[in-house]
C-alpha cells in the first residue's frame, strides 16, 4: 500500500492533493501543482498588496500567453524535470501527437513519472506509435500503481477479473479506494454485493476511502471553492 497518491502533497501547504483536476493547477514556471487554497491565498495577498501576479511557490511572473507558458515548461524540460516532460507527453498525447509523446513519456517514466508510466502502458495496449506488448504494458501499470496511481489499480483490477482472480483483483481495488479514488469504492460496493469482498475488507475500505477525501479538504480550500465558482 503507497502512502499517498502518485500525486503527493501540496508543496505550500503540505496537504495531499485531490484527484479532482479541478482543485489544483500545475505552474509551468516552475512544474508545481499548486492546490486551488494556495492559489487563492496568494491571489488574496496579491490583490491586499496589489501586486504582481505571480506563482504561489516560485513567485516568477505568470505567463501572458502560450508561448511564455511553453518557454517556461521547455526550460523545465532542459533541467529533466520529469513532471514537466510527462505534462508535455500528456498534451501531445491528448492531441494524437503519439510520436512526440512517447519520446517525452520515456523520459519522464525512466526518471520515475507515475503519470508517464500510466500513459505508455496504455500506449503500449492500443498501439500508439508502437507495436502492442503486453509485457512492457503490464511493466508500466505495476510501476506506476506502485508509486500510487489508481488509475493503475484499477487496469490492473480488470486483468485480474478477466483471468479470473478475483483475491488478486478485490486487492488492487482495495488500495485504489484506500487513496481515495472514488471509483474503486463503488468498484468495491459492486464486487462486496456479489461475495467477492467481505463485510470486513469492505467496511475497512469504506473507512480508509473517507479518511483519504477527508485529508485532502481543509477551511482555506473550501473557500477557494467558493471564490472560484463565483468569480472563476
Amino acid at each position: 500500500q503507497p502512502e499517498s497518491s502518485y500525486l503527493g502533497d501540496c508543496p505550500i501547504c503540505c496537504l495531499p492533493l485531490s484527484f479532482n483536476n479541478n482543485k489544483s493547477a500545475i505552474y509551468t514556471c516552475c512544474s508545481k501543482t499548486i492546490c486551488k487554497g494556495c492559489e487563492y491565498a496568494n491571489k488574496l495577498r496579491q490583490i491586499e498588496g496589489r501586486l504582481e501576479e505571480t506563482c504561489p511557490f516560485c513567485r516568477h511572473p505568470l505567463s501572458k500567453d502560450d508561448e511564455e507558458s511553453n518557454t517556461n515548461i521547455m526550460r523545465r524540460i532542459e533541467a529533466n524535470d520529469p513532471h514537466a516532460m510527462g505534462h508535455m507527453g500528456k498534451r501531445h498525447w491528448d492531441e494524437g501527437d503519439y510520436g512526440t509523446a512517447f519520446e517525452y513519456l520515456s523520459k519522464a517514466a525512466a526518471l520515475g513519472d507515475a503519470m508517464s508510466h500510466f500513459i505508455l502502458g496504455h500506449m503500449y495496449s492500443w498501439g500508439q506509435c508502437v507495436e502492442t506488448d503486453k509485457k512492457k504494458r503490464l511493466l508500466h501499470l505495476e510501476e506506476a500503481a506502485i508509486a500510487g496511481h489508481p488509475y493503475a489499480r484499477q487496469s490492473l483490477a480488470y486483468d485480474e477479473q478477466e483471468n479470473e482472480r478475483m483475491d488478486r483483483a478485490m486487492k488492487h481495488l482495495i488500495i485504489a479506494a484506500n487513496l481515495g479514488y472514488d471509483k474503486a469504492i463503488q468498484m468495491l460496493k459492486n464486487c462486496y454485493i456479489r461475495g467477492h469482498v467481505s463485510k470486513e475488507d469492505f467496511a475497512a475500505s469504506l473507512r480508509a476511502h473517507q479518511a483519504a477525501v477527508d485529508a485532502t479538504k481543509s477551511p482555506l480550500r473550501e473557500e477557494a471553492a467558493n471564490f472560484f465558482a463565483e468569480f472563476g
